[in-house]
């Protein structure tokens, strides 16, 4: 992939020319090479991996502080002195002269320091990596909304020619009568009227259409085709409470709001560690002159020495760091108990509304079939002179409703389907597309971890500065009473539309 997006690799110039003069994508024409199209080149989705893929960096920065840092040093000197002996009388020396200088410095023990700038980095990754779940799920339900959409108002357009189609010869047939007079001429006004309203409405949809097509080409990355009916998104819980279960276990929101919270956690430790002791070994070796003006004479100086270092007092300073990060950290604990109730409303949210949207069509339905034979009655029966010309376009008017209702509904429901997968964190590419390759983030960050790790040193110094620590890993549960409370469906969850009984009426 060349440090494209599902690789993980580093960036490549190469690749960056070769995509440039990348053809542009075929017109899409079904669900699968939408996601499929988006989950590889959506820039918001792309980005957002490279930002995790950044943080991960951050772990192996993190752990070099456990290792050894060496620092050399040379100097090539000239010197000058002008030394006044005697009134008037000055006696001085020049001359260049080069010294050079190795330091060694190892911690060994750090009081926590490092192994909680450590388990900090880790946490962030960890966040980013959740981070990008979320964000994974707002595209891909994106991309959900701009197919449905497209479909939707192109139906929209269909259903708004056939009304005006319907209108228009009513007009007609208004015309020839009115010109025997057999109606009146406001008769004729108020077919004119509809026809008119009915021709603004045709162009307020082919309007919509090109907005939910300029909305596709933005989050799928190619024109919409003749799209073919949504499938993909199955409901795949028996029950809402189901749906909830899974949700507090698997939701990307959930998920990041509990990394976040082990982030600020870890600063706590960090900043105690500050008040404790901390242990290194250094080292030098300097290479001199024993004049600053010649390199005639030589001197060389090894040194070694096991430091102690002991904070006394700093003003209260590391104090307000400790309950600064405290503070912090009672914020992020809170943020799960919002994610737990945003996670749980959107879930029930969804749910409702795929039930009600389901319950919903088998009326439509059988209203659109109801609304045909009443229009087509009351055109027989304005010829016979027993209705109104205001009664059949009354008529028509209810038909343009019923089956404009039945459309959103029917877009509606699958929207929701989108929402609950995404709330619920199943609402990833390789879930819902068959045999799709996926983004492994966590594989990037275990390939990164330990680059800067020095066999056998690193993780026993990170054990033994560990040992101060409390379980910085550990999760933590809820606070909020309200968090762990669930509104229960208000409408039962009818069988899934079948492709039948789902397509709109034509």
């Amino acid at each position: 992939d060349q440090g494209g997006p599902l690789s993980g690799l580093p960036y490549d110039r190469r690749a960056e020319r070769d995509a440039s003069a990348a053809p542009a994508p075929a017109p899409v024409r079904t669900l699968a090479e939408a996601i499929t199209l988006a989950y590889r080149t959506n820039p918001q989705l792309l980005a957002a991996r490279g930002n995790a893929r950044a943080t991960d960096y951050r772990v192996p920065q993190a752990r070099a502080a456990f290792g050894l840092s060496i620092n050399a040093t040379g100097n090539y000197t000239f010197t000058r002195t002008r030394n006044e002996v005697l009134p008037g009388q000055f006696l001085g020396a020049q001359g260049w002269a080069s010294t050079a200088s190795l330091v060694v410095s190892q911690p060994l023990f750090t009081f926590g320091r490092n192994a909680a700038a450590s388990a900090q980095a880790v946490a962030t990754s960890q966040f980013q990596r959740d981070s990008l779940r979320v964000t994974e799920a707002q595209v891909l339900n994106n991309v959900v909304d701009v197919y449905v959409s497209v479909l939707r108002d192109a139906e929209a357009v269909t259903i708004a020619r056939q009304n005006l189609a319907i209108l228009e010869r009513q007009l007609d047939d208004n015309q020839r009568r009115y010109e025997v007079r057999d109606l009146t001429l406001t008769d004729l006004d108020q077919t004119r009227t509809r026809v008119e309203t009915a021709r603004a409405q045709l162009v307020t949809a082919e309007g919509q259409l090109g907005v939910s097509q300029a909305s596709f080409l933005q989050f799928v990355g190619a024109l919409p085709g003749d799209l073919a009916p949504p499938d993909l998104l199955d409901v795949r819980f028996a029950s809402l409470d189901a749906a909830y279960a899974y949700a507090e276990a698997n939701s990307g929101l959930i998920r990041a709001a509990s990394a976040r919270e082990k982030v600020s956690r870890a600063a706590i430790a960090g900043a105690r560690a500050e008040f404790g002791p901390r242990v290194d070994l250094r080292g030098s070796a300097d290479y001199g002159t024993v004049s600053p003006f010649n390199d005639d004479l030589r001197v060389t100086q090894l040194v070694g020495q096991a430091v102690l270092t002991q904070p006394i007092a700093d003003s209260g300073l590391r104090d307000a760091r400790v309950r600064e990060a405290r503070e912090a950290n009672q914020s992020d604990w809170r943020l799960i108990d919002s994610a737990l109730r945003s996670t749980r409303q959107a879930v029930g949210a969804a749910w409702d509304q795929i039930a009600a949207s389901r319950a919903s069509l088998s009326g439509y339905r059988a209203a659109i079939d109801a609304a045909e034979r009443a229009y087509q009655g009351a055109v027989l029966q304005q010829r016979a002179g027993d209705r109104s010309t205001l009664d059949v376009l009354d008529l028509a008017r209810d038909l343009l409703t019923v089956r404009t209702s039945y459309n959103f509904a029917l877009a509606n429901e699958y929207l929701a389907r989108a929402s609950l997968l995404a709330a619920v964190g199943m609402l990833e590419g390789p879930m819902i597309v068959p045999g799709l390759e996926a983004y492994d983030a966590d594989a990037h960050f275990r390939r990164v971890r330990g680059r800067s790790d020095v066999p056998l040193l690193t993780p026993a110094l990170e054990a033994l500065d560990g040992i101060t620590l409390p379980n910085l890993a550990r999760e933590r549960g809820s606070r909020d009473a309200g968090a762990v409370q669930a509104v229960d469906a208000t409408v039962p969850l009818p069988p899934e539309p079948t492709a039948a009984s789902g397509a709109p009426p034509r």
